[in-house]
């Protein structure tokens, strides 16, 4: 069992875990469990069964029972396509991929889903099915065995994935079940859009999955066929429980080929309708408004004849069911907005409307006309199905709407009730929320949180509004004026839904955002940049001030960035820096460092997209802009500060660009600025101070000058670990980068132990980041595993060694793949070493894929920046023609070498002491391949006398280090030479040392 705290998983096996509460058990066999700190979990698993088909007189008590998905009573067909499309993702190629299967409420996602699921399990895979688990699902006692056996492979399920925090995903995502060595594993995740899809890739993409995406389209309006068909089957299935024999005279209640049918729900509503009303002889109605108002109709009357009229019986108290129909709708309607909750949450919500007194009957008799969807979990109020039918029921009880249909005048304040309660969580709340149990310890007011299910509840309400207009304005709009704090509390799919309704009321999505959080916040990173670009236009529409303008724009941009749209974010920065530029001179005093500022941002998402020279060029204007202000009659000490950080913006940027003399001119001068200003009484935050020196230590140690690099460095971990301890959220980042470089200098100062353990600490704080900021931190954990197998390979521990640096080139890939121009220098670092691992332990035919990936990635360096990846370029050449050639592939190697040979003759020509000691060695390389081949000799001596005479050249100049390689040289050269004519033997080559 692991807590969702960041500590490691642990390892997989086919042991089994259990969670315990007051002899309550949730265990899992093969798979891990993640639980909160309380011991809920974050989520369930559960082995997919065959649904179980209900007593047609259930069924028929209420018709809209048939429509719920979970019973399967309609035949499947009409997405065959879209079956056979998952059926060829399943059976392709990698071990572990995932798709997004997405499309509006009603679509089918589920039911294909199902389908999918059924026809998996019968040819071998193991199914599995996740549910989100805080507050909503509480863990059913006994086991789930989740061992794979002989399984072909294993299929885990999702639906509404897309309500799921991403922190729970990339919980879910790590757990062991999926990751089982050669097994298939498919991940298919049910949402209504493909909003969120980004994030949830960016952290499958850490574990190295396949992904993909399925938009299930509308249902084919081109002459109704695969409507009609469709309404064909599920009319039938519906008329066998009604017991009509032949159904085939049932035309449809109205035209299919309407827009209104291109939904499966809507399709399947309206054969059940029309096979209920044959039955009932009533008339069917012929919009879909009516087929909903039919339906909800038939609920009503289920409601009724359970309560019945006991007046007249002999025995009232024996009466089972005791809920009139007009406590039922009511009950109904805030079972709709909660959906299934533990029974203690649905007692005090019972409790906010005034039936406390009845709360345990009412209760019960819900559950009789809504029993759980899952029998083993003790839940209450589930709500009505389809979730589509729900949310037209909330929008056809709140007044507003012109349907023939009843509006309840309690449904405002039951829904504002039920959207603003307040759950009062204790040890006892929790301890009653997984037992049912209480131990009589009273929670106490100020432990009130928000009501759990407001994740569905408001997502619910926005979806109705987007088909009832007078939900979102007279209800949900006015609501969210009064308590914006519930579109926060609700998470980030309902921020998106919210952002990207179109009739979203602009005041509303103004008062969200004033609520917003600044800085990183890894489950609403997205919903918080969509309401904030939501409200930005308006805002500019509003005004003609400029520095607003430029406000704007640049705080977008700061969530854009958090959010992962590093380019657009980018983009936008540039826009607000322009409009900065453009007022700076009208009032210097405010306006100059608020450009400087949004220069040093512009600059730092440059520098992610790999725009090393644009990214300089910004700090340096900035730099200049603070000396301007510091030059000025009113400077203070603000104005000192800023520049000293704007100095260590610059070092940073001019290290990217390989400057490393000016990068640590910069750095000390930020340095200096500081204690200068610290001296005169100023006081700095410890993360400030920190900051510093871990910027001072990466320039030093850039200048070889390692034990001044090591005590700056040494500083900044001491510092970051105690702003950890305050504020471990904001801090976690800078810690673990401080951790990676300390290790780096600890390495070098050959103080291998200590390297290790501040490796080891930073790659298990990545990981920790990772795990909630997918999009954010994978290149620092890509880099703090390269640095971790340095140390390990050091340490002589050359599996971990290759484990480490295996993974960290399987991040480098996925961040080069999204932007080759900021990661694929690291990537080409990352598979040399690699490739040198494998090499070492003589893998060669292992290796030579990696580094012809290496050549690859080489030369799209090259392409962008010849000059500065050239010799790059050659080195990965040369290495792929001694693996080539390891591997009895010599005219490959060849043309590798001889291209390798090429380039270092060129740059020999402009820097002879940089490149020729490697142009004597590829010429050396070059004339042995030849001769191997049986070239002509002459053409091979020449090729060696090439590289003799650089390597003599060489070897004058500095005898120490290329004595031993000419007297190889040579003595290769006067053994071939006596060769010139007729050889006997063949002899294999190695590097020239």
């Amino acid at each position: 069992m692991t807590e969702a705290d960041g500590s490691d998983p642990a390892p997989p096996g086919s042991r089994q875990v259990v969670h315990v509460e007051s002899g309550f058990g949730y265990g899992a066999i093969g798979a891990d469990i993640h639980v909160f700190g309380d011991g809920t979990p974050l989520y369930l698993l559960e082995l997919w069964r065959l649904p179980r088909t209900p007593e047609p007189d259930w069924l028929l008590e209420s018709p809209s029972r048939m429509l719920n998905a979970r019973y399967e009573v309609a035949d499947f067909t009409g997405r065959e396509e879209d079956l056979a499309q998952l059926h060829q993702w399943r059976d392709s190629r990698p071990r572990l991929a995932a798709r997004w299967l997405y499309g509006p409420g009603g679509q089918g996602k589920t039911r294909l889903a199902a389908e999918f699921a059924a026809r998996s399990a019968e040819q071998g895979w193991t199914v599995v099915t996740a549910a989100h688990g805080p507050g909503t699902v509480h863990p059913p006692p006994g086991s789930q065995d989740l061992r794979l056996r002989h399984a072909r492979g294993v299929l885990l399920i999702v639906d509404y994935a897309d309500r799921w925090p991403l922190t729970h995903l990339s919980w879910l995502f790590s757990n062991a079940l999926l990751h089982q060595p050669g097994m298939p594993t498919r991940i298919l995740l049910l949402a209504r859009t493909g909003a969120t899809w980004p994030g949830v890739r960016a952290t499958l993409a850490n574990h190295e999955a396949s992904t993909s995406t399925h938009h299930l389209a509308p249902l084919s309006s081109d002459g109704s066929e695969q409507r009609a068909e469709m309404y064909d089957a599920a009319r039938s299935s519906f008329a066998t429980f009604y017991g009509i024999a032949d159904p085939s005279d049932i035309p449809p209640p109205a035209p299919l080929d309407h827009e209104d049918f291109g939904l499966t729900l809507a399709v399947h509503m309206a054969a059940l309708v029309a096979v209920d009303a044959r039955a009932t002889g009533s008339r069917p109605p012929s919009d879909m408004a009516g087929l909903t108002v039919y339906l909800l109709d038939r609920e009503h009357l289920h409601w009724a004849r359970l309560h019945g009229d006991g007046t007249h019986e002999l025995n009232p108290a024996e009466r089972t069911y005791r809920t009139s129909p007009q406590v039922m709708n009511q009950v109904v309607f805030a079972a709709a907005l909660t959906g299934a909750v533990p029974a203690p949450t649905g007692a005090a919500m019972l409790r906010d409307l005034g039936m406390a007194h009845d709360a345990p009957q009412i209760l019960a008799d819900h559950g009789v006309c809504y029993p759980p969807a899952n029998p083993t979990i003790p839940t209450v109020l589930e709500p009505l199905y389809p979730d589509r039918l729900a949310e037209d029921f909330l929008a056809l009880t709140l007044p507003g709407h012109t349907d023939d249909y009843p509006a309840a005048p309690w449904a405002p304040a039951t829904a504002e009730t039920v959207l603003t309660a307040e759950t009062l969580l204790t040890a006892e709340a929790a301890h009653t929320a997984r037992t049912g149990a209480t131990t009589g310890n009273l929670p106490t007011a100020d432990e009130a949180t928000p009501p759990p299910y407001l994740s569905r509840a408001i997502p619910t309400l926005t979806a109705a509004a987007e088909r009832w207009p007078h939900v979102g304005a007279d209800y949900l709009y006015p609501l969210l004026k009064q308590h914006p704090q519930l579109a926060l509390q609700a998470g980030n799919a309902a921020l998106l839904a919210l952002a990207m309704q179109e009739s979203a009321d602009t005041d509303a999505l103004e008062a969200i955002e004033t609520l917003l959080p600044n800085g990183p916040h890894a489950d609403l990173a997205v919903g918080i940049a969509a309401i904030t670009h939501r409200v930005i236009g308006p805002r500019l529409e509003r005004t003609d001030n400029l520095r607003l303008h430029a406000m704007y724009r640049t705080a977008l941009a700061e969530r854009l960035h958090c959010a992962g749209f590093h380019e657009w974010a980018a983009d936008m920065a540039r826009d607000g820096v322009e409009v900065w530029r453009h007022i700076a001179d009208d009032d210097p005093f405010f306006n100059l460092p608020l450009l400087a500022s949004a220069l040093n941002s512009y600059g730092g998402y440059l520098a992610e997209l790999g725009q090393r020279a644009e990214a300089l060029e910004t700090a340096e204007e900035a730099v200049a802009l603070n000396r301007r202000l510091i030059d000025g009659d009113y400077a203070t000490s603000h104005d000192e500060r800023r520049l000293g950080h704007a100095l260590g913006n610059l070092a940073t940027r001019l290290s990217d660009v390989g400057r490393g003399a000016d990068a640590l001119a910069a750095a000390e001068e930020s340095t200096a600025i500081r204690d200068r200003l610290a001296a005169d009484g100023v006081r700095f935050y410890v993360s400030e101070d920190a900051t510093s020196q871990l910027n001072l230590g990466a320039r030093l140690a850039e200048q070889g000058r390692t034990e001044e690099a090591l005590a700056a460095t040494e500083k900044a971990v001491i510092g970051f670990r105690k702003t950890v301890e305050v504020n471990p959220a904001a801090h976690t980042f800078d810690l673990a980068m401080a951790l990676n470089n300390y290790g780096t200098d600890l390495f070098k100062a050959d103080r291998l132990a200590d390297a290790l353990a501040a490796a080891e600490e930073s790659v298990t704080l990545w990981r920790q980041l990772v795990l909630k900021w997918s999009l954010a931190h994978e290149q620092g954990l890509a880099m703090a595993l390269f640095n971790l197998g340095t140390c390990k390979v050091a340490a002589g521990r050359q599996a971990e060694a290759y484990a480490a640096t295996e993974e960290s080139a399987g991040l480098y890939r996925k961040l080069a793949a999204g932007n080759p121009a900021a990661h694929d220098e690291r990537l080409a670092t990352v598979l040399g070493r690699l490739s040198t691992l494998l090499q070492s332990e003589e893998r060669y035919a292992e290796a030579l894929p990696i580094t012809t990936e290496t050549v690859a990635v080489r030369r799209r360096l090259v392409a962008a920046d010849p000059a500065a990846h050239e010799a790059g370029l050659a080195h990965a050449l040369f290495e792929r023609c001694m693996l080539l050639s390891e591997c009895d592939r010599e005219l490959e190697a060849r043309f590798a070498v001889e291209e390798a040979v090429d380039i270092r003759k060129r740059l020999a020509g402009a820097d002879p002491a940089a490149h020729l000691p490697r142009l004597a060695q590829a010429l050396y390389a070059l004339s042995l391949l030849k001769y191997n081949m049986h070239d002509d000799m002459s053409d091979v001596l020449n090729t060696l006398s090439e590289s003799m005479v650089i390597c003599q050249r060489l070897a004058a100049a500095d005898p120490e280090t290329f004595a031993d390689t000419a007297r190889e040289v040579r003595a290769t050269f006067a053994e071939l030479l006596p060769e010139a004519e007729g050889r006997s033997r063949s002899r294999r080559f190695g590097r020239a040392p």
